[in-house]
C-alpha cells in the first residue's frame, strides 16, 4: 500500500511539474520563471560562502535577506545599464543618416541597376516609407510595446519571488508527506537542470563576447574601422549568446551586416573571425553544456525547433531547460 501510494505520489508530482511548466509558456510567464529561478540559484550559490563568516539560524535568515536584496538590485541595474548603453547610441541620428547614406549609393551603384524603382534611392524617402510602414503597422508595435512591458514587469516580480522563495530554502529539514517530498524532488531536478543550463550558458556567451569586444573594439579600431553601434553589436552579442545554438548566429548575422555597411572586406573579415569563434562556442558547448546534461548540440537544437513549433520565441528559449530537465527525470527513473 505504501509503494503504492509513492508511484501515485510519484506520477501526480510529475504531472504538476510538466503541466505547470507547460503553462508558464501559454501564460506567457516564462519571463518571470527564468529570472525567479536566477535569483534563487545566485541566492543559494553565496549563502555557503557567508555561513563560513555567520552562524546561526536567524544569523542565515540575515545574509540571505542582505544576498537576495543585492541580487534583484545588481540585476536590476545590469538590465538598466545595458538598456541605457543602447538608448545611448541610438540618439546619435546624424551619424545613422549619414551611415544609410552611404549605404544607399552603394546600393544604387551595385543594385539599382538590376532593381530599379524597388528600393529607396535617400535617407529621406526611406525615413518616409519607414513612417508608412510604421502608420500601417501601429497595432503590431502596440502589442510589441505590451509584450516587453509585460515582459519586464514580470521579470521583476520574478526576481522578487525568487528571493522570497530562497529565505524559506533556509529551514532545517523534516519529514514531509509523500506528495510534497516528491514535488520537492521534481523541484530538485528542475533547479539542478536550470543550472546546469542557464549557469553554463552564461559562461559561454561571456567568452564569446569577450572575443567579439576584442575584434569589434579593438583590433578593428586599430586599422581604422570603426563599426556603427559598435557598443550596441557587443552588448546584443551577450544577449543573444544566451540563447544556446542559434544565439550565436544571430550576433553573427548583425555584425555582418554592420560591416558590410562599411565594405564587403570588413564583413568577411568579421564573418571569418566571428564563425572561428562559433566553432569555438561548440567545443565549449560540448564541454560545459553537454557533459553536464550528457545531450549532443543537436539534441538542444532538436527540442528548439519543436518548442519554438508549439510556442514561438519563448520556446526556443525554455527548450534547453526544459530538455535537460526531462533528461534528469528519465535518469532518475533508469530509463536512459
Amino acid at each position: 500500500m505504501q509503494l503504492l501510494n509513492l508511484k501515485q505520489a510519484r506520477w501526480l508530482s510529475l504531472g504538476f511539474m510538466f503541466g505547470g511548466l507547460l503553462l508558464l509558456l501559454s501564460l506567457r510567464l516564462l519571463t518571470c520563471f527564468v529570472a525567479g529561478f536566477l535569483v534563487y540559484e545566485i541566492v543559494n550559490l553565496l549563502t555557503p560562502h557567508f555561513q563560513k563568516i555567520i552562524s546561526g539560524k536567524r544569523a542565515r535568515w540575515v545574509v540571505v535577506a542582505i544576498i537576495s536584496t543585492l541580487v534583484v538590485s545588481l540585476l536590476s541595474l545590469l538590465f538598466g545599464s545595458l538598456t541605457g548603453i543602447v538608448m545611448q547610441e541610438m540618439r546619435d541620428t546624424s551619424a545613422f543618416n549619414a551611415r544609410i547614406g552611404l549605404i544607399l549609393n552603394d546600393v544604387q551603384r551595385h543594385i539599382m541597376i538590376y532593381l530599379p524603382g524597388y528600393l529607396p534611392v535617400s535617407v529621406e524617402e526611406l525615413q518616409h516609407e519607414f513612417m508608412r510602414w510604421v502608420q500601417e503597422h501601429i497595432v503590431m508595435l502596440q502589442t510589441m510595446g505590451k509584450d516587453f512591458l509585460h515582459g519586464f514587469v514580470t521579470m521583476l516580480i520574478g526576481m522578487v519571488l525568487g528571493a522570497i522563495v530562497s529565505l524559506y530554502n533556509v529551514q532545517e529539514d523534516t519529514e514531509k508527506p509523500l506528495l510534497k517530498s516528491e514535488l520537492m524532488r521534481r523541484v530538485s531536478l528542475l533547479s539542478m537542470s536550470f543550472r546546469n543550463i542557464v549557469f553554463a550558458q552564461v559562461k559561454i556567451s561571456s567568452v564569446n563576447t569577450i572575443l567579439s569586444a576584442v575584434f569589434i573594439l579593438g583590433v578593428l579600431p586599430c586599422f581604422g574601422v570603426h563599426l556603427p553601434f559598435a557598443k550596441t553589436l557587443v552588448v546584443l552579442t551577450f544577449i543573444f549568446g544566451l540563447i544556446p545554438v542559434i544565439g550565436n548566429l544571430i550576433s553573427n548575422s548583425i555584425v555582418f551586416i554592420s560591416g558590410l555597411s562599411i565594405s564587403l572586406p570588413v564583413a568577411l573579415a568579421a564573418l571569418v573571425y566571428l564563425m572561428l569563434i562559433h566553432k569555438l562556442e561548440y567545443f565549449l558547448n560540448a564541454q560545459i553544456v553537454g557533459t553536464r546534461i550528457k545531450a549532443h548540440a543537436w539534441e538542444i537544437l532538436l527540442a528548439m525547433l519543436v518548442f519554438e513549433a508549439a510556442f514561438g520565441i519563448p520556446g526556443v528559449i525554455a527548450a534547453p531547460i526544459y530538455y535537460a530537465y526531462l533528461k534528469s527525470e528519465l535518469k532518475e527513473a533508469a530509463l536512459i
